[in-house]
């Protein structure tokens, strides 16, 4: 009896010194859980992944708001040296002459089939239409293609609202040179064979001319015409 209750004593303190062990890897177990915890908790507390709070609200990390940050940076850093890269290129004359006609002249091949396509007649300023509406041209367009009272012309409408104007059948010319003159109300004139023709500014300040001036312009052939396309000044030293 005596041999049989030392062994179940021993056999207690076995199972006895298993239970300890196993609850102190339990314990060193749980512990290093909560040390990963916390060493996630402070690699997380700079950069929070993004996802959604409990509201909704969308939550970036700090470290791509650093990212995006750094990309816009770069692309105003480019923007400025392109535009310093281009600046040296073209004259501020230059700048403010060119207009938008002449962005889109040229691009016949490229508009849509479904565009609307209107036929007119140049009156100087404007092309009036088989409706009688009128449709503006862009002055500098009018200038840089010496467009004449009469010349037949088709514009473009593209679906993009682009207006794309090209001259289809102009009128017969004859050049006539005469003399600069201003109205009161600042329109520039040009006197010569015993009358006198409007131009338009643009073509004036194209050609730097002043009150004085000699200039060359092209005006129909037939007809009574108000308007001259100007080919040229002289200017008066």
């Amino acid at each position: 009896m005596e041999e049989y209750g030392f062994h179940e004593e021993e056999d207690l303190g076995d199972d006895n010194g298993r239970n300890k062990q196993n609850t102190d890897e339990e314990a060193q177990e749980d512990e290093d859980d909560e040390e990963e915890g916390m060493d996630y908790d402070e690699e997380d507390e700079d950069d929070v992944l993004a996802g959604k709070d409990d509201n909704g609200g969308v939550v970036i990390s700090k470290s791509k708001i650093a990212l995006a940050k750094k990309i816009l940076e770069n692309i105003r850093d480019n923007n400025e040296r392109l535009i310093a890269l281009f600046g040296g290129l073209i004259s501020p004359e230059d700048e403010a002459r060119i207009g938008i006609s002449e962005a889109v002249d040229g691009m016949d091949n490229q508009v849509d089939a479904a565009a609307n396509v209107v036929e007119g007649v140049f009156d100087g300023q404007s092309m009036i239409g088989p409706d009688g509406k009128e449709y503006s041209i862009p002055a500098n367009y009018a200038s840089k293609s010496k467009l004449v009272e009469g010349d037949m012309l088709k514009l473009t409408i593209t679906d993009r609202g682009a207006f794309v104007y090209k001259q289809t059948k102009p009128v017969e010319r004859r050049r006539i040179i005469g003399q600069l003159e201003k109205d009161e109300e600042g329109n520039f004139l040009v006197l010569g064979d015993q009358r006198k023709w409007k131009v338009l500014t643009a073509s004036i300040t194209y050609f730097k001319g002043n009150p004085g001036d000699k200039a060359v312009i092209l005006v129909p052939v037939s007809g009574d015409s108000q308007w001259g396309a100007v080919e040229n000044v002289i200017r008066n030293k």
